[in-house]
């Protein structure tokens, strides 16, 4: 079953990426930046249903103006998670673009890329921000800086924050837990030494996956006047996503 199960979504999500990107090549010069999301939105909608995936919300996310949603990183799935809720531009690695389909994928949908080997990678990340919040957009930062089991919470690099700050727009924690069959688990995982197909092998061969989504209160409301210090807002997004991650484990 775990075979016929893999193949019968391996080939649908396939061909829904395939989709995407004809959708993005044909389309996005055309539909204006309210097209854009709105088709991203529901793309990422479609995908997690073909992967299998069922999504339980809570808390109130921000669904209007400029905010910066931070989160802990577990999968490659993560953004598509949050992208079903509200179209958000990411920022990734830019070992990210060279992923076979999802790399063009990501790129072609306004991902931000971080070239983390370039001194000067922080400051034009920042100033990608900044133009996505004056157009009233949300970014979704990663923290951690890499994946983790998910189980816990790695340390959290606080310099992206700045960005957020200077535009005073919302800083909004995340929280994803995964589960397997009802329980906790780190089967969705992307972690360590393993490859994106043994990673799609974990997720596509599996029933009964599932994630939930905590939109925790924000750490920063949108204009604020004086605004604490960007370790101190790392500080306070860690605590809140901690709260709901290790309560859970």
């Amino acid at each position: 079953m775990k075979v016929l199960r893999f193949t019968l979504r391996v080939v649908l999500v396939t061909c829904w990426i395939l989709c995407g990107l004809l959708i993005i090549a044909l389309t996005y010069p055309w539909i204006g930046l309210s097209g854009r999301l709105w088709t991203k939105k529901y793309w990422s909608k479609i995908l997690l249903g073909l992967c299998g995936m069922r999504v339980t919300q809570h808390g109130d996310p921000v669904l209007h103006g400029g905010v910066l949603w931070v989160m802990n990183h577990i999968s490659w799935l993560d953004i598509f998670f949050l992208n079903g809720v509200r179209a958000t531009a990411f920022i990734a690695k830019s070992e990210i673009r060279r992923w076979p389909l999802l790399g063009w994928l990501v790129a072609g949908a306004g991902t931000i890329f971080i070239e983390r080997a370039s001194r000067h990678a922080v400051h034009k990340v920042g100033i990608a921000m900044q133009a996505h919040f004056a157009r009233e957009q949300a970014v979704g930062l990663f923290p951690e800086g890499t994946t983790s089991p998910g189980l816990d919470l790695l340390p959290f690099y606080a310099n992206l924050f700045e960005p957020a700050r200077k535009a005073a727009v919302q800083i909004q924690p995340v929280a994803l837990l995964y589960f397997h069959q009802g329980r906790r688990s780190d089967l969705a995982a992307f972690v360590g030494e393993q490859t994106l197909l043994e990673s799609l092998w974990c997720v596509l061969s599996a029933s009964g996956l599932s994630v939930e989504i905590h939109f925790l209160p924000s750490i920063l409301e949108a204009g604020a006047e004086s605004p604490p210090p960007r370790a101190e807002l790392g500080r306070l997004a860690r605590e809140a996503i901690a709260t709901v991650v290790l309560k859970h484990t």
